[in-house]
């Protein structure tokens, strides 16, 4: 078979298979923009390329690049352009599918660091790209910017832009990244377009089902690409699973959850989950966020009746509504909705604010029919693209605002001030 016939195949099977995984129910989307394939022209060069951060506990940040020639998995790093005090080793890997070869994927994590300092750096001993950071701040105010199912199509590029302008903190991702969809160059191609911001600031990520990527009885392993590609530091927080895993930063303890692997009590998630929430220490992070891609609550036509939701919602809720929970974001439905405080389907003001923010960019359009009438619950809804921004202001306050992309101008259509709801003396921690 072709390279070209190859990737058709992948994809409109990619296409099929993730297709089981959606709606029940049918809704029409608006034409989306097509995907665009960031290419590299020097197939065999060892010049590093697909850079991004990820933090490593409160004071080291992982650095990780592809090549497509053998290099070092050295970093350099300094304060300064061009002086590079400091260097570190690191791991290589790589993986196969079907007939794609990865590069190899350089892991290399550095420091420790200072907050909120600006570090210059250089990946392999070789490179003459220079890179630059900078890292989260120690304490408040901390500033997310928060998008789903980003994909890389023309509406991404305009979501990537109105980010860039954000001076943000730290990038939050609640699944599908790429839409490789099983064509693995597009895992490559979807690095080089977010490289220029994920090299800059840690993006934090979660999967989802765009990333499962498993053909039964060919490749029988879900989430190869992804677990190579984008590593995250779930040994730090106990976690077992590159697929869910806890971290803290300036204040705010975030929770990165798997809807696509098993979250029943019996589960290693949940257990886990468990135990995370015994740790938070509220004195430490009064705030507490939590991620998923397939939202427990929804009012859009869309990815209605999928177990991914409701029968994680069924399981973990409860746990999240006693550990008081303030924000958990969601994807996976292609708009945007944001609830009130709820718990169990009714208004709580001691329950988390829901969010879906799964309008990135992706390639398959929006979704743009909502059940009505609205439910009480719902308190904003709208199906554009765009992103949100989460500034945490201090310990008590926090400040939500979604920005749409409009005719490719970033408009700030919702916005809500929270209050950390280990603030309110009639929401205390159960356990």
């Amino acid at each position: 078979m072709a390279a070209r016939e190859l990737g058709l195949f992948l994809v409109s099977t990619g296409l099929a298979l993730n297709g089981c995984l959606g709606s029940l129910n049918t809704y029409n989307r608006p034409p989306p923009r097509p995907t665009i394939v960031n290419h590299l022209e020097n197939l065999k060069s060892a010049s590093p390329q697909q850079v991004h951060l990820s933090v490593v506990g409160e004071d080291k940040m992982r650095i990780s690049w592809i090549t497509e020639a053998p290099t070092p998995a050295t970093v350099q790093y300094g304060t300064s352009p061009g002086k590079y005090e400091f260097s570190a080793d690191g791991t290589t890997s790589s993986y196969s599918y079907l007939t794609y070869d990865s590069g190899e994927i350089h892991d290399t994590v550095i420091g420790p660091l200072k907050p909120n300092s600006l570090y210059y750096y250089r990946c392999g001993v070789d490179s003459t790209r220079e890179f630059s950071f900078k890292t989260p701040p120690a304490q408040f105010p901390v500033k997310f910017a928060v998008v789903g199912d980003l994909g890389q199509t023309g509406w991404t590029q305009s979501t990537l832009r109105h980010i860039a302008e954000s001076n943000y903190d730290m990038l939050l991702l609640p699944g599908d990244l790429s839409y490789a969809d099983l064509n693995q160059p597009l895992w490559d191609s979807f690095g080089r377009l977010v490289e220029p911001l994920a090299s800059q600031r840690p993006w934090m990520v979660t999967q989802g089902n765009h990333e499962i990527e498993k053909i039964p009885l060919i490749h029988s392993e879900p989430f190869t690409a992804y677990n190579a590609r984008w590593r995250m530091p779930f040994e730090q927080s106990g976690s077992g699973s590159n697929l869910f895993y806890s971290f803290d930063v300036a204040g705010v303890h975030v929770i990165m959850l798997g809807s696509y692997t098993d979250f029943d009590p019996n589960s290693a998630q949940f257990k886990w989950l468990v135990a995370d929430l015994r740790k938070i220490d509220r004195n430490k992070t009064p705030w507490t966020v939590v991620l998923i891609h397939a939202p427990w609550y929804n009012s859009n036509t869309a990815h209605q009746g999928e177990k991914e939701s409701i029968d994680m919602k069924a399981s973990m809720e409860g746990l999240l509504y006693r550990a008081r929970v303030d924000v958990v974001f969601a994807g996976h439905v292609h708009a945007y909705e944001r609830f009130t405080r709820v718990y169990n389907g009714k208004t709580d003001n001691c329950g988390p604010v829901h969010i879906t923010i799964g309008d990135g960019g992706n390639r398959e359009g929006l979704a743009s029919k909502y059940i009505n009438p609205k439910p009480n619950i719902s308190i904003f809804r709208e199906a554009s693209f765009g992103h949100g921004q989460l500034a945490v202001v201090n310990a008590t306050h926090a400040l939500w605002t979604w920005h749409r992309n409009d005719d490719d101008a970033a408009v700030s259509s919702d916005s809500v001030w929270l209050r950390s709801l280990s603030s309110d003396t009639a929401c205390k921690v159960k356990t």
